[in-house]
């Protein structure tokens, strides 16, 4: 049997290489490599955000429209659309790179609600006994020795053991001169009324290892994921860190991740990829604090369903299939070391229950972590994203649903959009006089792209200096060459080529518009759905709460003035930065939020509005800036119309 040839693809300016088979296609062989290409479509060749450049070499190319003729004869190239035909080599250009400097991007002032009037009772615990050594007189068995020791020093009963801590239970006992440190866990189902805990003995330690007691805390989004190394003596955070979810390479959203998980091993190499980011977020933590993986011994994950169910290695299929069904709503406790995961041999895997098919632990956590359940304030609870979820309620009632925005707040589906990197425009101010642009990027260095936040900031000084009209039309009447056409209507200049990373100038057009207000109408829709659901004539919320590193980086009075968010006192709106990790590290701290957890998932009421009626009026009612309604909006409204009656070059205020 002939083998395939093999070649050498070495990717620039990683200066990268890696040995391929003949035919192996090319974003594949960069992902095998370790580069990170851009590719928010998953490879299926309609983002056109892997484009890299063939300096040397043959590829075979299936071309299209994506790559213009300019680009194609200076040989660029979409990676998920060629194949290699002989050795390469290949430049990724700044636009197609994922940059991990803005993970470490400063956000604005968050404000913590947290949850109140909780213990600090960590789930999991570690005791120290010193035992007697046998004798003829008493030489009852090890595990009979050692669960006396624990109840006569801890009144410690009705525990439940790991096969794993008896294998090993005679060898520690004796290593430690019969002195050892019990490690123990509960679970989040709260006991009757009555009833008593029931915590497993999960390790056995020789010696006093009370000092040595840690467990871990994540997020796992659908772009990064976030890691903390938790003090489980002091409850504090000892070290933190995040990196981009090694699965973005083969899809920007849920939806194309759950498409990629019908390939063959698709499932397998997604499930490989964000273990493989979660191990490189340990040694991380371990590196910044020094503390050994063995001595971690429990790990609070939340994330939405869709990554979870990877995580577990569970097939996400039907949970975009009709009914939406997730293989599960509750987990128990998993070995961190049957998925990989290098924590300590004992350590369990601890995951927030999911409400539905798109309201994930990540939301529970968040709800939890921000205390909303336990306070009798009306709150509305946004995490804006691809898949935005939103929550109503307090803690009486919740009622949830996810609204399917698409990419556009992360940056996809517009034509300059890249992720919050640097080089990413964030934000945007234009000279009513001149209409002239002053832009600020990540990382104040020249542009690249536009950043979610920065389309938002963007729009709505658009619209408060009269560019374009509460239709997202451009007006092609102002006297400057900042407004063109193109082949995708009319578009706005932000940076000329010269000023720019990539040598091109960064626009926005009618398009992008229209795509950021699709998104902005499906969430401010869900909002209304919801609160006529429950008999809520409009949105006016006591507060509204906003997770998310993408929520910290909106400007509130820009995300009213478009009609993304609901027309209240800025007051009302308060900031709580990543929710999901905020809630996997005070459940880590206390068995009380832990078993608010289960209870908050099992009171969410989740309303599908894929089919609902009323969000579809709503939605189509919102297809406008801020509203096809002015009386949804009326200080924005207030604002556009005194600048029309008075000054037509005169900027509102936002």
């Amino acid at each position: 049997m002939t083998g395939k040839k093999k070649l050498k693809v070495h990717f620039k300016p990683d200066n990268v290489e890696i040995v391929v088979d003949q035919g192996e296609n090319l974003l594949q062989a960069a992902i095998a490599a370790g580069v990170r290409i851009y590719a928010s479509c998953g490879g299926a060749g309609t983002c056109g955000t892997c484009k890299v450049q063939i300096e040397e070499g043959e590829v075979e190319t299936t071309r299209t429209d994506k790559i213009s003729d300019q680009e194609f004869s200076k040989g660029i190239r979409q990676a998920c659309q060629s194949r290699v035909l002989s050795d390469l080599s290949v430049y990724v250009p700044v636009e197609s790179r994922l940059e991990k400097a803005v993970l470490a991007r400063e956000q604005k002032q968050v404000s913590e609600v947290l949850a109140t009037g909780w213990r600090f009772v960590p789930p999991l615990t570690k005791y120290f006994v010193e035992l007697p050594s046998p004798t003829l007189d008493d030489n009852t068995s090890d595990l009979s020795r050692l669960l006396r020791g624990l109840r006569q020093r801890y009144r410690l009963s009705n525990l439940s053991i790991d096969f794993h801590v008896v294998q090993k239970l005679a060898s520690t006992l004796r290593d430690g001169n019969w002195k050892a440190t019990v490690t123990t866990l509960v679970t989040a189902v709260k006991p009757r009324a009555g009833d008593r805990r029931r915590p497993r003995v999960i390790n056995i330690e020789a010696g006093d290892t009370r000092d040595k007691h840690h467990s871990l805390a994540f997020d796992i989004g659908t772009t990064t994921v976030c890691g903390q190394l938790l003090d489980l003596n002091r409850g504090r955070v000892v070290a933190e860190s995040m990196a981009y979810n090694g699965q973005i390479s083969y899809g920007e959203d849920v939806i194309t991740r759950i498409a990629y998980c019908q390939k063959t091993g698709g499932l397998k190499k997604l499930q490989q990829a964000v273990v493989a980011t979660i191990n490189g977020i340990i040694e991380e933590l371990q590196a910044q604090s020094k503390v050994d993986a063995e001595r971690i011994g429990h790990l609070m994950v939340a994330g939405n369903t869709t990554m979870t169910q990877i995580l577990l290695g569970l097939n996400p299929q039907h949970l975009r299939l009709t009914p939406y069904t997730p293989v599960a709503n509750f987990f128990p406790p998993v070995p961190a070391s049957s998925l990989g995961i290098k924590a300590g041999d004992h350590a369990q895997i601890f995951l927030f229950p999911a409400v539905a098919s798109y309201v994930g632990g990540d939301i529970v956590s968040g709800i939890v972590g921000a205390g909303v359940h336990q306070r009798k304030v009306l709150t509305f609870f946004m995490d804006i994203g691809t898949n935005g979820e939103i929550v109503i309620g307090n803690s009486d009632w919740m009622v949830t649903a996810s609204c399917s925005a698409g990419p556009a707040f992360e940056g996809g589906g517009i034509k300059h959009g890249i992720i919050a990197a640097e080089g990413a425009i964030e934000d945007v101010e234009i000279n009513p006089s001149n209409y002239e642009p002053k832009v600020g990027t990540i990382g104040s260095v020249k542009p690249k792209g536009i950043c979610g936040s920065g389309l938002i900031n963007a729009v709505a000084e658009l619209l408060a200096t009269g560019v374009i009209g509460q239709n997202g039309k451009f007006n092609q009447n102002l006297p400057t060459k900042r407004v063109r056409p193109s082949a995708d209507g009319y578009e706005y200049v932000l940076a000329w080529a010269k000023e720019t990373q990539t040598g091109s100038d960064i626009v926005i057009t009618e398009v992008d518009i229209d795509n950021l207000m699709r998104a902005k109408a499906a969430m401010y829709a869900g909002c209304k759905t919801l609160s006529k659901s429950v008999g809520i004539g409009g949105c006016d919320f006591d507060q509204v709460v906003i997770a998310g590193a993408f929520g910290s980086n909106i400007d509130v009075k820009r995300a009213i003035t478009i009609g993304l968010l609901p027309d209240l006192p800025e007051e009302r709106f308060i900031f709580i930065g990543n929710g999901a990790l905020l809630g996997a590290r005070l459940t880590s701290f206390s068995t009380d939020l832990l078993d608010d957890a289960r209870r908050v998932a099992q009171m969410m009421t989740n309303l599908e509005l894929s089919e609902n009626v009323d969000f579809m009026n709503n939605y189509v009612a919102a297809l406008f800036l801020p509203h096809t309604n002015a009386e949804e909006f009326p200080t924005v409204s207030k604002r556009l119309a005194s600048k029309s009656n008075n000054n037509p070059k005169e900027r509102i205020k936002v």
